[in-house]
Order: structure tokens, then C-alpha cells, then sequence
């Protein structure tokens, strides 16, 4: 029914096996198509049932979807006192809500991302996502 698929996986020290990401994406895909048993998917790879589905629910969300980079220019900019007062919050037209052009930097491992003004939610999702895989990818 499935292509054979290694599984091999490393050990942790309490001796829970730590499958790479690629055995996971593989398995939860397999999981995905119609009329897959993924009760007998998890058993021909000798894996917990709750398992392959908590895999196949991460996989649905786009957890196990490679990061997408984005460009980036690198600049050195000096502040002074009025270009840090630019980034306060800035009232709008309506005088309702104010619109709030700040800075948010992040900093993981030897990562450092730094944006400003207001990013959307899936550009920031797509940031958070690219840093927590390069984190990964250190350890």
C-alpha cells in the first residue's frame, strides 16, 4: 500500500526515538490520502496510533512544510533622537485607534531578525516559522 520509508530515528536519552522531520512529513502525507488506514499505517511502521495522527494533524496545519525565506537587505542606520521618536504611535484619521509603527526584534541562537513598522500576522508566521527551523537545525 506504501512505499517503504526508513525508520530509522535517533534515541533520546529516556530512550523515546526523536524521528527526523522527513520520516514525519513522509508518514503523515501517507496518512492524509482517502482510504488510508492510519491505524495500520502506525502499526506496519511500529508506531503509535495517537502518534501518526498527532503528525498528520501537524502536517494539515503546515508545520512540516519546508520555511520560506524571504529577501533581505542589510543596512546600518544610525538613530537619532527624532528618528526614535518616528516609531511612537503615530493617530490615525479616525482618531479611533492609534496605528502603531514600532520595531520587533528577535534574536535566537546566533539569528537576529529585526522588523519594523506593522507586519501582517503571516509574515511574522513565516519569520517565527524560518527561525524556529534554523534553531532546530543547530542542535
Amino acid at each position: 500500500m506504501s512505499p517503504e520509508i526508513a525508520t530509522a530515528a535517533r534515541r533520546t536519552r529516556k530512550g523515546t526515538p526523536n524521528h527526523p522531520i522527513g520520516f514525519r512529513r513522509e508518514l503523515a502525507k501517507l496518512a492524509c490520502e482517502p482510504g488510508v488506514s492510519v491505524a495500520r499505517l502506525a502499526l506496519e511502521h511500529g508506531l503509535n496510533t495517537n502518534l501518526l495522527f498527532k503528525w498528520r494533524r501537524a502536517y494539515q496545519a503546515g508545520q512540516y512544510e519546508p520555511p520560506t525565506l524571504l529577501p533581505v537587505e542589510v543596512t546600518h542606520e544610525e538613530r537619532t533622537i527624532e528618528s526614535a521618536a518616528a516609531a511612537l504611535p503615530v493617530q490615525s484619521q479616525n482618531k479611533a485607534q492609534p496605528v502603531v509603527a514600532g520595531v520587533i526584534e528577535i534574536c535566537v541562537g546566533i539569528a537576529r531578525v529585526r522588523i519594523e513598522g506593522t507586519p501582517d500576522a503571516a509574515t511574522l508566521r513565516v519569520v517565527l516559522r524560518t527561525l524556529r527551523a534554523a534553531a532546530e537545525a543547530e542542535t
